[in-house]
């Protein structure tokens, strides 16, 4: 059996080594252009484009069609996707497994809406790796990762909430006097895969040991870490060094975000993806 995972670009995540791996692209769309969430992409253009455009801008998701070419070639397959609570990406996967299975009705497809985005759908798809190596089946391998996913969780900090503005996630004038007043947020993927605002904060320091405090009240001791930061490697290094302080267990990998995460995050912006200790 040829297994295969595939999971859209929000995971930022391009390469997985040992495993048969592949990345559906989102896009980003600007008066400017269209930014493909590819490993290719320009983020320097693209930071310079959202800093200096007015109007507003929007995501869209892979097509059917993106998916469908990703599954070919493969028996069992794991695809994972954005929180459909924020992206048609889910939907667009559950409509090309429905129409690949009428063509090679013997494949096998897990569709995993992973209620979130970012570094959280990496743990998800190092999961998989990790039991596709002990050859186990794919019912055995649904029936753990669908386990795993209740025992992580995702973190975030946005320093600028002017994109959330732009396509309507928060009103202009509240990310305005966000802006003025200097103000961060912290906040969560909760369970039904929204983003959830937990705390308003003045200061990056503030925020980075709210983000810790979060991790510890929901169960983290150790175990891996994703940071993703949008060109703020400095504050991830720091948040690194307060979560190894919690727990000398902890494997904690730092990443840059690609396209679709720099545009949700903002510049300076931080995702954080744990495990609990269940």
């Amino acid at each position: 059996m040829m297994y295969r995972i595939v999971s859209d670009s929000s995971s930022n995540l391009f390469h997985l080594d040992g495993v048969d791996y592949q990345t559906v692209p989102l896009k980003v769309i600007t008066a400017e252009g269209e930014f493909a969430d590819t490993e290719k992409a320009n983020l320097n253009r693209f930071r310079e484009v959202m800093k200096t455009t007015k109007g507003k801008t929007s995501t869209s998701c892979p097509n059917t069609f993106e998916w469908i070419s990703c599954f070919d070639g493969a028996d069992c397959i794991f695809a994972i996707t954005m929180t459909g609570a924020l992206s048609g990406s889910h939907n667009a996967c559950i409509q090309a497994k429905e129409m690949y299975l009428e063509e090679h009705p013997e494949a096998n497809i897990l569709v995993i809406d992973s209620l979130s985005a970012g570094p959280e759908l990496i743990l998800i798809a190092d999961k998989l790796k990790e039991l596709i190596l002990k050859n186990l089946s794919f019912a055995e391998i649904c029936n753990h990762i669908n386990t795993y996913m209740k025992h992580t969780h995702l973190l975030f900090y946005i320093q600028d909430l002017n994109n959330l503005a732009r396509n309507g996630r928060v009103s202009a004038t509240v990310a305005k006097l966000a802006g003025l007043l200097g103000v961060r947020i912290v906040g969560r993927a909760s369970e039904t895969g929204t983003l959830e605002l937990l705390h308003k904060l003045r200061g990056v320091k503030r925020s980075i040991l709210k983000i810790v405090e979060e991790m510890v009240n929901a169960g983290f001791a150790g175990g891996k870490v994703y940071i993703a930061h949008a060109n703020n490697e400095e504050a991830a290094l720091e948040l690194k060094e307060l979560i190894e302080k919690v727990s000398d267990k902890a494997e904690v990998m730092i990443h840059p975000t690609a396209i679709l995460c720099s545009y949700y995050v903002s510049d300076q912006g931080l995702m954080v993806a744990y495990e609990d200790k269940n």
